[in-house]
């Protein structure tokens, strides 16, 4: 074990250095769905590479289809010593409307908001720039004091995540044997509070479908065919309001089969993050919890699948009225998956619920809108445990564990495509205006970011 105290002391002397490190990689235009920025996005990628072997990594920009990907390899204190694998990604958003922007985007600095408070601004400070040098100065830091990496460490930065991804897969597949590590530590998420860093535990997973429902051959006169001819849009509503009983809880068949109950010590923290209000609701105009009767609403988004309706179309909705018996009707729909609920199994059950409600004379037709698994992390993982404690020991309050009621697909293509959990712990903050004009970052997430990396190093070292 390596002595943590002059690392983190390093870390705190690097602070002007490691600054300047991220004003001029925020420098860079990398954004990456605009091919006038390509060479920008090469750039980055290359700048990367230049700070990597600066650490004694040895790295190299790798050629695909679209932006290149960055990644470099370090021996660790042994050889039997844990391997990590950090992503990152380097490009960024467009900045438009630009009019919208305080200051230049591509001009970093740090400015002081009052209350003591921080904040470095400029396209990509958030994301991912600011969070993905945080790991490569604790990495820095490391190296300075003791020459070498608590871990072995493996990198991959890549240059398409703000637009797709479209290279990783087959990235990934193509590299599997190099890139392959005991977990993923991914740093692209964010802290509960300023004070409350928190680590994420689990992703919902996503299936998408749209149906079409066919009845007549062409729209009907609703005087001369209404009674008697069926209506695509009733059939649809029914079908719809079918999905659910009036507990909120889906009514398909093995819908719920892989849901677990979240730990009742889990479900104790997030109610006291909350208090048991709904204020959450407040700030969209509603009041009152939806979905299934009896959770809290951090339950509700984080641990509980959904089935949602997110568009339905059918019939004359322009100007004035239309008196027509529409030929089709269809509607999008959504579910969110967690635990071990299977993508394709739910897709299957879903179909299959919508075909037995189909009169025999009309049909239906589905339209895939893609499919992932939920991202579970044992809340009693060694590797979560470990991390919380070298994040509470860090941060003025203790270290939350919480979900996402989204999907970061990256991280499951880690656990598909190379069979590897990934530790998601971020120092984002819901104010950093992420997409957005004057996206900033805090300086004390960058710089107690940095911190909290070496101390996490030394805790899976060990």
């Amino acid at each position: 074990m390596t002595d943590l105290s002059p690392v983190l002391d390093r870390a705190d002397q690097n602070l002007p250095a490691s600054l300047e490190r991220l004003f001029g990689l925020v420098r860079i235009k990398s954004i990456s769905t605009d091919p006038d920025f390509k060479a920008d996005c090469r750039k980055a990628a290359e700048w990367l590479v230049a700070e990597l072997k600066d650490l004694g990594f040895e790295a190299s920009v790798r050629d695909t289809s679209g932006h290149p990907m960055v990644v470099g390899h370090h021996a660790g204190a042994s050889a039997d010593a844990p391997h990590v694998l950090f992503y990152g990604h380097y490009d960024v958003q467009p900045i438009d409307p630009i009019e919208l922007w305080d200051d230049d985007p591509f001009d970093p600095k740090v400015k002081d908001i009052g209350g003591g408070r921080k904040i470095i601004t400029g396209r990509g400070s958030s994301d991912d720039k600011g969070q993905l040098l945080t790991f490569v100065e604790a990495c820095r830091a490391y190296k300075d004091v003791h020459g070498k990496l608590p871990v072995r460490v493996t990198v991959l930065f890549e240059g398409e995540e703000e637009s797709g991804s479209p290279s990783l897969k087959p990235f990934l597949d193509a590299n599997a044997a190099e890139l392959k590590a005991d977990y993923a530590l991914v740093c692209d998420t964010g802290m509960w509070d300023a004070d409350t860093p928190a680590i994420t535990a689990a992703l919902r997973g996503l299936v998408g479908e749209e149906i079409v429902v066919t009845a007549a051959n062409r729209d009907l006169h609703s005087g001369m065919y209404g009674g008697a001819a069926a209506n695509p849009i009733q059939i649809l509503s029914k079908i719809l309001a079918g999905l659910h009983d009036e507990t909120g809880r889906v009514t398909l068949e093995g819908f719920y089969d892989g849901v677990e109950e979240t730990p009742s010590n889990i479900k104790a923290a997030w109610e006291a993050l909350t208090g048991g209000r709904n204020d959450f609701l407040g700030e969209v105009g509603l009041s009152e919890l939806a979905g299934e009767k009896g959770r809290s609403l951090l339950e509700l988004i984080w641990a509980r699948p959904t089935c949602e309706i997110n568009g339905i179309s059918g019939g004359y909705a322009g100007q004035g009225f239309k008196t027509v018996i529409a030929s089709k009707a269809s509607a999008k729909v959504s579910f969110r998956l967690v635990g071990h609920q299977d993508p394709e199994k739910i897709r299957e059950s879903f179909r299959a619920y919508v075909r037995s409600k189909i009169p025999a004379d009309c049909s239906v037709e589905f339209l895939k809108h893609g499919g992932s698994p939920a991202i579970q992390l044992a809340y009693d993982s060694p590797v979560l445990t470990k991390a919380k404690t070298a994040l509470s020991e860090e941060w003025s309050k203790p270290a939350l564990v919480v979900g996402v009621g989204g999907s970061i697909p990256i991280v499951g293509d880690f656990q598909k495509m190379l069979g590897m959990e990934s530790l998601l712990v971020g120092f984002g903050l819901n104010d950093d205006r992420v997409h957005s004009p004057n996206e900033k970052y805090d300086l004390k997430s960058f710089h107690k970011g940095i911190r909290s990396w070496a101390r996490i190093m030394a805790a899976l070292a060990n």
